[in-house]
């Protein structure tokens, strides 16, 4: 069964959101806010493996950086996610000031503490998979 967690923060008249979607022992956080929410970014993960990006394409021939909000989060939570993690990431505000962009590192970094928290209060006891032994076969 899939849980969704929500996780937010507002500075200068935006918010940023994290919603932690958990699929057994693997965590989707889908990163939204500002006026215009989509997926820019997507980074994954696991405490076995360096984190790894794609950069959608954006506009006037540049890619989303929404990446650099990404990495924030998983720098905090990588050591404390049970399995893999893939953050997707799409934060626009029209306009932005220079203020707002210098905003969103810590907003970011206040999410990620938020998750850390409460991934350190949470139980992922699942099902583990069960598979083929050696020489074994389907009936």
């Amino acid at each position: 069964m899939e849980k969704e967690y929500l996780f937010e923060v507002t500075k200068l008249d935006f918010t940023i959101r994290a919603a932690v979607t958990v699929i057994g022992k693997d965590l989707l956080v889908t990163l939204t806010g500002g006026d215009t929410p989509h997926i820019g970014t997507i980074t994954a993960f696991s405490r076995e493996t360096d984190v790894q990006t794609i950069r959608f394409p954006s506009h006037d021939g540049r890619f989303h950086k929404d990446d650099v909000l990404a990495q924030k989060i998983a720098d905090i939570i990588k050591e404390a996610v049970p399995g893999s993690c893939t953050i997707t990431s799409g934060v626009h505000v029209d306009h932005i000031s220079n203020a707002q962009i210098q905003a969103s590192f810590p907003m970011a970094e206040t999410l990620g503490r938020k998750i850390l928290d409460w991934l350190k209060q949470t139980d992922f006891q699942s099902k583990e998979p069960v598979y083929y032994k050696n020489g074994e076969k389907p009936l």
